[in-house]
């Protein structure tokens, strides 16, 4: 086989390919993600994590303490700024590996660098910078709307208490919000309120559709909980359909902590990478 090398893994059931290229080579297009990321046609993933090194992106990558840059791409192909789980599965990947050889190092992301901690159990726990309250607006399920608290995690979110057990709510179909307060789109995160330091979270995330977790949205979530208690800062264990992870808020900082696995890994198919070009 002389293919290009990929992974499958995943962080609580969100799913990625990952595609180790430490100098930059892969012509990483929009088509080619979404080919990857089709449970049909492709290998099936939420998104993709190009592994690469910070020094082979020059000026996107500009700035970043960390070797390692995660480049990650939505399942329709779009580049999005973080991802909490990828993360995760990233770390993973490198440590197995050992092209990282500590346990706590550095990540570089398009919304900055992530400090990292691989646990004895294949935990990881990501810094995943402020939670920022940005205000509120209204999102529209099934004709059904939910007023929700906005949340900045490096990427936008809108979080939604629901009365209603969330497993009842239809999210098969992109849920309306605002574009005039999200014109980049958003996360769409709903969540059920189960005492003062758990919650049980459904979401509808920005170019994937609803996925069985996501990591930013699960620290969201856990900030919006607190903001609407009339607090800042807190811990909460988030249960996901894929799992369960901690969450840890304090005043401009946020954790997120969870389990991340590595499940196979192959070579993709030259002639069919070509034809996406």
């Amino acid at each position: 086989m002389g293919g290009i090398e990929f992974l499958k893994g995943h962080g609580t059931q969100n799913d990625f390919v990952l595609l180790p290229d430490p100098n930059g080579r892969l012509e990483l297009t929009e088509a080619r993600v979404a080919a990857l990321c089709d449970r049909q046609r492709g290998l099936g993933a939420d998104g993709v994590l190009r592994v690469v090194r910070s020094a082979a992106l020059g000026p996107e990558a500009e700035g970043s303490a960390g070797e390692w840059f995660m480049d990650y791409r939505n399942a329709d192909g779009s580049i999005a700024e973080m991802c909490g789980n990828g993360v995760r599965v990233f770390v993973r990947y490198l440590v197995d590996t050992g092209l990282v050889a500590e346990r706590d190092f550095v990540i570089g992301t398009r919304a900055g660098d992530r400090p990292v901690k691989m646990h004895a159990d294949g935990s990881v726990t990501v810094q995943m910078g402020p939670a920022t309250i940005t205000g509120t607006s209204v999102t529209v399920v099934a004709g059904k709307p939910f007023s929700g608290v906005a949340v900045n995690v490096g990427n936008p979110h809108l979080v939604s208490v629901v009365e209603d057990d969330v497993d009842e709510l239809d999210l098969r179909d992109q849920p309306d919000f605002d574009s005039d307060v999200f014109p980049e789109g958003v996360n769409l995160e709903f969540i059920n309120l189960l005492g003062d330091d758990a919650l049980k979270m459904r979401v509808h995330e920005r170019g994937v559709g609803e996925t069985r977790s996501c990591g930013t949205g699960t620290v969201a979530a856990v900030a919006a909980a607190l903001h609407l208690a009339g607090t800042d800062t807190g811990e909460a264990t988030v249960g996901i359909p894929g799992g369960q992870v901690v969450v840890e808020i304090s005043r401009g900082a946020s954790t997120l902590t969870g389990p991340a696995e590595i499940v196979a890994r192959g070579e993709l198919d030259e002639t069919w990478w070509s034809g996406l070009a």
